[in-house]
């Protein structure tokens, strides 16, 4: 019954986005106005049924209802019930569903409170959203459907992957989706104000908080993510260009270029085309990345469909919604009008300069992960990994992270250097100094020698936008865009310094035995089996000492999965200020000895931790705008009423 009633509440947000799109579309022309009154209620109600047909598919999972297809092939009775909730989205129906769910529930947000906006463009901005949601609505309907009914009912079902089950599948992908999504109605946005040629600082503001949350999500789930991959595969690296990595990675190069280009058109009318262009870009990115991962054409942990009729289904929603809107841009560029002008040495400057070494990466990024896949099309097999990506992307992120250093301190619409030039001696002293330091040292290859002494100048560089100010009343946004720019200084600095200086070693060791990994005593004294709710694992008994330090126990595992089977490596992580040892166990060889891979990574949580930093700093920079936009809404209305009193 209740599988019943989520796949009913679905075909009833469909026909809501239908009517939402009619309705919208309608309401922009003189004989349609009576319609234009309804297209706000409507999509507030289409995002609660979306919601009502999520929460019934989380709770046949909650209760492992077998008869539901989806439940049997990605359940079990016997897994704990976190995995049991987080399976309703580990799998391509559920993801479908979240993604539906997230646009609808932000449609009718946006629905709800946006005021800022002239109605029309409003009402093209939600019938653009309703445009996006019904491809996905028919996506789910005809060809994925999560609620479909199994018959007979099986007795048990497959289970999850267990590399999924894991707590990081909790956060991980709906965090990327709530990001996607935000892209979503970044796009819906640009569309409006195509249509309506209403392009200027008001779209902008109305639009900023919703790109501004999207980046905000889109750079806490990549973080996430990374470290979910990190710990849980075993093979010791945090990111290895994996096209589906790159997948999350392109949409958020494109946020980011739209995050600094919409907020240029807010503050100071500049960037028009622009910030339109990237809104388009960026939802494109969200849905290349959908393509990849749901295709079937990638084989990985993270690509749900093997389907290849959903890929073709997707890649028609693909050719249509980017086609679409860029015919539409192509059409209504030349009435987009340039807006203000700014000289090339000023703060826009620094920013269109950094829009177009992001919009370099995202194209090296795009190139390296759609090539390797037309050419085995083709017939061919190509490698595309960090031989190529590393060097390519490097010639456009060093000069970015010169600029992103330099650009905060100039001025708006025109400036020169040698007045910013004087606060710059200390972080280029800095950045001599620690250059000097590994060239003494010796043994650290180019690129990550370019992150060290990048990330240390670019760190003390951050902060100085707070200086002769008083920090009590210094603005919120101003406090988000240095600890972000702080946050990609550390996370610089954990990758390059891990690239540079880690140590692994591979070891077959019986018990009782010792080796040495960088700085660390490592003794095996046993291994012993364990079990858990849904495993059995074998356990080895580390006796790790750092130094001089008090030993410490770290418990790699070996774990075997009974539904569905598979084995998998849990490593141990035993974590410093310094760094962290990472230790997995491998099998039992013939002479009765143990396989160990143990790594010593110098600063390698600094990844993470500024990951963090980033993310926060976009929401100190969101609460700081949103209270911004509130008090000048205020005083716009203040200002109405005042003016009506008068005339009365």
């Amino acid at each position: 019954m209740i599988a019943e009633l989520g796949l009913a509440a679905l075909w009833l947000a469909a026909a809501l986005a239908a009517l939402q799109l009619v309705s919208g579309a309608l309401g922009l022309t003189p004989k349609g106005a009576a319609l234009a009154g309804i297209v706000r209620p409507v999509a507030v109600v289409q995002g609660l049924l979306a919601l009502t047909a999520f929460i019934c598919l989380i709770y046949v999972f909650a209760v492992t209802d077998l008869s539901v297809k989806l439940v049997a092939m990605n359940s079990h009775s016997m897994k704990p019930l976190v995995f049991k909730i987080a399976g309703a989205w580990g799998n391509h129906e559920g993801s479908m569903l979240l993604w539906v769910t997230v646009m609808g529930m932000a449609g009718g947000v946006v629905a709800l409170i946006e005021r800022r906006l002239p109605e029309r463009t409003m009402l093209a901005t939600l019938a653009g959203q309703a445009f996006v949601s019904i491809g996905f609505y028919a996506f789910l309907l005809i060809a994925s459907n999560p609620f479909e009914r199994l018959s007979p009912t099986p007795v048990e079902g497959n289970g999850l992957n267990p590399l999924l089950q894991d707590l990081g599948l909790a956060f991980h992908p709906p965090t990327l989706y709530l990001g996607y999504v935000g892209l979503s109605v970044a796009f819906s946005f640009a569309i409006g104000a195509l249509v309506t040629r209403e392009v200027g600082p008001a779209f902008a503001r109305a639009m900023r908080p919703w790109v501004l949350a999207a980046w905000i999500f889109l750079t806490a789930g990549i973080a996430a993510g990374s470290y979910w991959a990190y710990y849980e595969l075993g093979w010791g690296g945090w990111w290895f260009w994996d096209p589906v990595e790159n997948a999350s990675l392109m949409p958020w190069l494109a946020a980011t270029a739209l995050l600094h280009s919409v907020s240029v058109l807010a503050a100071r009318n500049a960037l028009r085309a622009w910030t339109i262009m990237l809104g388009v870009v960026a939802f494109s990115m969200s849905m290349v990345g959908t393509f990849l991962v749901r295709s079937g054409i990638l084989t990985s942990v993270h690509a749900f469909a093997v389907d290849p009729e959903r890929g073709s289904f997707i890649l028609v929603l693909l050719a249509i919604y980017i086609g679409g809107a860029l015919t539409l841009f192509a059409l209504r560029a030349g009435t987009v009008t340039e807006g203000e002008r700014f000289a090339l040495v000023s703060r826009e400057g620094a920013l269109v300069f950094n829009n177009v070494m992001l919009s370099a990466i995202l194209g090296i990024v795009l190139f390296g992960t759609l090539y390797p896949l037309v050419a085995e099309a083709m017939g061919a097999k190509v490698s595309v990994g960090p031989p190529y990506f590393n060097p390519m992307g490097a010639l456009f992120v060093v000069p970015m992270l010169v600029v992103l250093a330099v650009g905060p301190l100039l001025r708006w619409r025109n400036d020169r250097f040698g007045r910013v030039g004087g606060r710059l001696v200390i972080p280029a002293m800095l950045v001599a100094a620690g250059a000097m330091a590994l060239l003494v040292m010796g043994g650290v290859s180019l690129l990550p020698f370019l992150g060290l002494v990048l990330a240390v100048g670019l760190a003390w560089a951050s902060l100085l936008p707070l200086r002769e100010r008083k920090l009590r009343r210094t603005p919120l946004a101003v406090w988000g865009m240095v600890m972000a720019h702080f946050g990609v200084a550390v996370s610089l600095f954990g990758m390059s310094s891990e690239s540079a200086f880690s140590i692994e070693k591979l070891v077959a060791v019986n018990a009782g035995d010792t080796t040495e990994v960088g700085p660390w005593l490592v003794r095996l004294d046993g291994v012993e089996p364990v079990a858990g709710p849904n495993w059995t694992a074998l356990e080895a008994q580390l006796k790790v000492r750092y130094k001089d330090a008090d030993p410490v126990m770290v418990r790699p595992q070996s774990r075997s999965f009974w539904t569905p089977p598979q084995q998998t490596s849990e490593s141990a992580l035993l974590t410093r200020w310094n760094g962290q040892l990472y230790a997995v166990l491998g099998g039992e060889g013939e002479d009765g000895r143990w396989q160990l891979r143990l790594w010593w990574k110098p600063f390698v949580t600094l990844i993470w931790i500024g990951g963090l930093l980033i993310a926060f700093g976009g929401v100190l920079a969101l609460i700081g705008r949103v209270k911004s936009d509130l008090r000048r809404i205020i005083a716009r209305d203040r200002t109405a009423d005042r003016r009506e009193s008068q005339g009365r």
